[in-house]
């Protein structure tokens, strides 16, 4: 737990050499009075051994040649004054046993014994942080300058040095001012950040007071969001205390830690880490009762969760099908119905119980009720792709599977298409299914998904369309399209990259009985393709290659 022992230090006007000496005239008089006291022996003299070490820690301080300019050297050596007079006052009370109540002096012994701690630690730290080296104003008097806050690497090493050392009013300041020196700079404050300014945000993350939790999950948010010390934030132990301001946070603090773990769990092993530390059940909450930015920002989590494929069965135990199909329907945010959806698609990749699972949520119905949007997106179409297999063929119908794909190769991403054509392959298990699928106006644009930039969406359209030509009716279709042939053609090319050659032979095969559709292949190139092809016993390319020829000699001859 951060420390809140020390109260809140003035600023005070005298110079840091009259503070060094008070503190110095002090500890020798805390601890005659320690040694003098009567009961509570073992509480004394853990406080002995502690007011022992405050005199090197003094003479480190001093010796520094920054020490009388440095406000942070100043303010420690009030702090260090004002414990020293406690113990005093305390050691004297307990030396005339005329303290209140035996538990109110154990209790404030402890707290003294905590203080000293605190003075001793901070002590350390000025000199470990480096910070004495740079002339720095007092907190109150920095707050209200009119320079930028992010000015100068100084003032953030002070800033951040601030975060570890003093009472939790001054780290909340600091915090505040932090706070808006990386919304003006960010880049100078990522280029001073150390490993125990990292610890340092990680123990406000668990202070009492929630407005210095909310003010350090802020922070925390914005060094996530910068995607430049991810690994720090979860070394230092950020996960435990954002999972917790997740579950139990202000409305403010949740959205922050909830945004922390979105960015956070893009790395499969803090994935499984949120996995771990009981992360599910409070992101899952988020995703039923959150704000529409906090709800989004944990189904993106869920969805990064999912992308592991070890955690997948956790995540299903945890009721993370239901809220997905619930977040399809009902997603405040367009984004976070778009993560729902990636997260089914994860999840139905290769699991058949999870599959089985999101059909009888009634996933298949949500997912095409989804795709009814205007530009429909690769997650869902994905997430079909993956369940068709397990569904009839009747209440794909029934539920309009066919406008879906019609829809989608019309006017989806590429990834939305490529998805659409391998569902298609899917689902085209019998005669009527591809007698079905060409009557609903999907082979032209399979033929025009033909041309499309990347191999994997041309070779899935090939093997689409390959399978739809064993049936008559579709054959006349791509008979008809004009860019049919020279499409297929173009997919001969032999060169490794492409892997649609074999299903370019199958199709240009079945339309080879058509004079009209040789003669094109013919003058397309086909020939010398398939030359090649024949070479590398790519299965059809010898047959298509002598058809072909004898349909090309049987025309020379004719012309003579």
């Amino acid at each position: 737990m951060v420390e809140e022992g020390g109260g809140e230090v003035l600023v005070d006007t005298r110079p840091a050499e009259e503070w060094l000496s008070r503190a110095q005239e002090l500890v020798p008089t805390a601890r005659q009075k320690a040694r003098e006291t009567k009961g509570f022996p073992g509480r004394w003299k853990m406080i002995i051994s502690k007011l022992e070490q405050i005199p090197s820690r003094l003479s480190d301080l001093s010796s520094h040649p920054c020490f009388s300019k440095n406000a942070l050297c100043k303010e420690q050596l009030q702090a260090v004054c004002k414990t020293l007079g406690e113990a005093i006052e305390l050691a004297e009370l307990c030396v005339e046993e005329k303290y209140g109540g035996k538990l109110r002096m154990q209790s404030d012994l402890d707290a003294l014994s905590g203080n000293l701690d605190l003075n001793l630690r901070d002590c350390g730290l000025l000199i470990k942080t480096g910070v004495l080296g740079d002339a720095t104003l007092p907190l109150a008097m920095s707050r209200s300058s009119t320079e930028p806050v992010a000015g100068t690497n100084s003032n953030i090493r002070e800033l951040l040095a601030r975060l570890q050392i003093g009472h939790l009013e001054a780290k909340h300041q600091a915090l505040d001012i932090l706070v808006e020196a990386m919304k003006e700079d960010e880049k100078t404050v990522l280029a001073v950040l150390g490993r125990s300014n990292i610890s340092a945000l990680v123990q406000l993350l668990m202070a009492t007071s929630p407005r210095i939790r909310e003010k350090a999950v802020a922070v925390v948010c914005s060094l996530a969001e910068s995607g430049s010390c991810e690994s720090m934030l979860v070394s230092e132990g950020v996960l435990p205390p954002v999972i917790r301001l997740v579950e139990s946070g202000s409305a403010v603090g949740k959205e922050k830690a909830t945004i922390s773990l979105q960015r956070l769990s893009m790395s499969a092993e803090t994935a499984r880490s949120i996995v771990g530390h009981g992360g599910v059940c409070p992101l899952i909450e988020i995703c039923h009762t959150g704000e529409s930015v906090s709800q989004s920002a944990a189904a993106g989590t869920l969805k990064n969760l999912s992308a592991v494929p070890e955690v997948r069965q956790i995540l299903a135990e945890e009721g993370i099908v239901r809220v997905m199909i619930n977040l399809l329907d009902c997603g405040i945010l367009l984004g976070a119905k778009e993560y729902a959806a990636e997260c089914l698609q994860n999840l139905t990749t290769s699991n058949d119980n999870l599959r089985r699972s999101v059909i009888s949520e009634g996933g298949v119905r949500s997912l095409l009720l989804y795709l009814d949007g205007s530009l429909p997106q690769e997650s869902a179409m994905g997430a079909l792709r993956n369940l068709v297999g397990a569904v009839s063929i009747e209440v794909l119908l029934s539920l309009g599977l066919l406008p879906r794909l019609v829809h989608v190769l019309k006017g989806g991403s590429i990834g939305a298409q490529q998805a659409a054509a391998s569902a298609i392959c899917k689902v085209c298990s019998s005669t009527e299914m591809k007698r079905l699928v060409g009557e609903a106006g999907c082979i032209p644009l399979l033929i025009k998904l033909l041309e499309a930039k990347t191999n994997s969406a041309r070779e899935v359209a090939a093997q689409a369309i390959s399978s739809l030509l064993t049936v008559l009716q579709n054959r006349r279709e791509v008979k008809r399209d004009e860019k049919s042939v020279p499409n297929l053609v173009r997919l001969l090319d032999p060169i490794p990259q492409n892997t649609a050659k074999k299903y370019a032979v199958s199709c240009l095969g079945s339309l080879s009985s058509s004079k009209k559709c040789k003669k094109l292949m013919i003058s397309y190139g086909a020939i010398g393709y398939l030359k090649k092809l024949s070479e590398m016993d790519i299965p059809g390319s010898k047959k298509l290659l002598e058809r072909l020829e004898r349909g090309k000699l049987k025309s020379l001859f004719s012309r003579k």
